[in-house]
């Protein structure tokens, strides 16, 4: 886990190293044990290191192979490295580290850029052919690690955050109104390649970018799985699927053992990672490091889950450290984390993991987290209502998920920030009507695990966590169990509320206390309510200077919103809350601060 920098330049200019150095030292939370740049006429690479696998200064990067005329600076981890560099080393390669990165560089010089499809593991990487200039750029196959860019027909500047990159300067700062729409009306999902700045895009997941020296460019994805029933499958029986299932997890979290350093894990109490905790045990890991966070409580709201997690921490024996955090420490920690936001992120889950992470990045350097089972699995309530929707069913999932309606946009943003036309129920038609998912439940589910799940949980995990130098591996983004799960009968990912199958295949592993408990979010009830110290931040950002100049939002719509919050318990008012129950105040306040806090 790291973060790099770099330019490519395809106009005969030699490429910036001064700037390439400057977007790179804004990620030194990224990657606290090391860093490094080189330079070769016209590309610059530049990389910050957490140390993981092969801690010496041979893996060290950017890391170059003049023998093969390569260069290479990659963000992440590649599980099944020690086999393909087995495999390679059985092909005539020669090797001076133990590192995955440099069986990443190899690996490329074999198999070309196909070789992407060979990795078990969540990556971005650049690499850079000496001979030819060109440069080739490639995103995990769920966009676990990001990938941000600027591309200009001279010149392509890429990073690992959105700040690196507006570090570099000379960026079009400019409101993206398609972004802009997403942000307000899918749920703050704002899908690749459009970030809220016009002047910088991200590289889709599963998708390789190749940039000739002339500056043409082309994009393959590389890997789509199918929602449609597999034939060879078709007499498998639930206990079957119970049973593969709960395999390929533990094929996923042994994977994600691999390391040169201890591996703990963040336990929230859920069902997804207690039973991650109980893996890791039955793989015979002993003293299991797990952590846990809670907040006070706010209006009779509890504000943590210490109960379910302590069942856990006891039945397998756990170091396990719990941290309470105080209103008073919270407000402050807000500010910083959305600073930590590549993007804006609305999910009072940010300040959670953001805290929780400045814990657990005193004790320990990697952990494996439970993020992605409710997409994978089906966990959500809009699900149900997919089995007996009409048509391909995106009405009925646009009722549940979307925050608002193409016209209530027109009360929310001036004119000029308004797109001509519903650009999230576009987006989502076009992605409904793709093949390969046999029901509107698989379509929901689609949408949900290649877009939704990647720029929201997946995205805040990443941020939150590196912003303290800490690396978060997520077993149930595992490709293959990713695929597995997409094959399996929507009802038997349903049942039970929600993750039936899961729910059945974790009872052989962790106690059923917690697996029938209630759902649980985690909760940070201060944010949800948004009043005192909250509501003046909120209020303050909204009506500053800066905001007004910038003009967003109609300033009618956004005071009535805070009058309304000024009512006893008005941030609880459903005609202030979304579907979803998201807070329609803090999410235009967290798009104005995040824009206050980068620009």
């Amino acid at each position: 886990m790291c973060g790099f920098s770099g330019e490519i330049r395809c106009d005969g200019e030699f490429a910036d190293v001064a700037t390439v150095t400057r977007m790179v030292e804004t990620m030194g939370s990224r990657g606290p044990d090391g860093s490094g740049v080189h330079a070769h006429s016209a590309f610059a690479l530049a990389h910050r290191r957490l140390s993981i696998i092969d801690l010496s200064e041979r893996a060290a990067q950017p890391m170059v192979d003049a023998d093969l005329g390569l260069s290479i600076v990659f963000n992440g981890i590649i599980y099944n490295y020690p086999e393909l560099r087995e495999e390679l080393g059985l092909a005539g390669y020669r090797f001076f580290s133990t590192s995955d990165t440099e069986v990443m560089m190899k690996a490329y010089h074999a198999w070309g850029e196909s070789f992407v499809e060979r990795l078990h593991g969540m990556f971005a990487f650049c690499i850079v052919e000496r001979g030819t200039g060109r440069a080739v750029l490639g995103r995990d196959r769920l966009g676990i690690k990001p990938l941000y860019f600027d591309s200009t027909p001279g010149r392509l500047r890429f990073a690992s955050t959105l700040p690196a990159m507006l570090a570099a300067g000379d960026i079009d700062t400019s409101i993206d109104p398609v972004a802009l729409h997403h942000y307000l009306t899918f749920h703050a999902v704002v899908p690749a390649p459009h970030t809220m700045l016009a002047g910088v895009r991200k590289l889709e997941p599963a998708t390789v970018l190749v940039r000739e020296a002339d500056g043409s460019e082309r994009r393959t994805r590389y890997w789509t799985p199918s929602y449609e029933r597999d034939p060879d499958k078709a007499e498998w029986s639930a206990r079957d699927w119970e049973d593969a299932i709960l395999e390929s997890l533990r094929v996923a979290v042994r994977r994600r053992l691999v390391s040169d350093v201890p591996v703990g894990a963040l336990l929230s109490g859920g069902l997804d990672s207690s039973l991650i905790v109980g893996l890791l045990a039955e793989e015979g890991q002993k003293d299991i490091s797990t952590f846990s966070v809670g907040f006070e409580s706010v209006g009779g709201e509890e504000g943590d889950e210490f109960k379910y997690s302590d069942v856990i921490a006891r039945e397998f024996n756990t170091n396990h450290y719990q941290f309470r955090v105080s209103t008073e420490r919270m407000l402050p920690a807000l500010t910083d984390a959305i600073g930590a936001m590549s993007e804006p992120m609305v999910s009072h889950d940010a300040v959670g993991f953001y805290l929780l992470s400045q814990e657990v990045a005193k004790t320990i350097k990697v952990v494996q987290s439970g993020q992605g089972a409710d997409e994978v699995f089906a966990g959500y309530h809009w699900y149900p209502p997919m089995t007996t929707a009409a048509g391909v069913g995106l009405d009925t999932y646009a009722r549940a998920f979307f925050d608002r309606t193409h016209e209530e946009m027109a009360r929310v943003v001036r004119p000029e920030y308004l797109t001509d036309h519903d650009a999230s129920r576009l987006f989502s038609e076009r992605h409904f009507s793709q093949a390969g998912a046999d029901t509107p439940a698989d379509r929901a589910l689609r949408l949900d695990t290649l877009i939704m799940l990647i720029d929201d949980p997946v995205k805040r995990v990443d941020n939150m966590t590196m912003a303290w130098g800490l690396e978060a591996r997520v077993p149930f983004l595992d490709h293959e169990l990713v695929e597995l799960a997409a094959q399996c009968p929507p009802e038997l990912k349903m049942a039970q509320g929600g993750k039936g199958v899961l729910k059945d295949a974790a009872r052989r592993v962790i106690p059923s206390e917690v697996i029938d408990r209630p759902k649980g979010y985690f909760p940070v009830p201060a944010l949800k309510h948004i009043e005192g110290p909250y509501l003046d931040l909120v209020r303050d950002a909204l009506r500053s200077r800066t905001a007004r100049e910038r003009g967003l939002f109609r300033p009618e719509y956004v005071d009535e919103l805070i009058r309304g919050h000024e009512r006893p318990g008005g941030g609880t008012d459903p005609e202030h809350l979304t579907p979803l129950r998201g807070n329609k105040l803090w999410q235009l306040a967290l798009l104005e601060i995040w824009l206050q806090t980068h620009l």
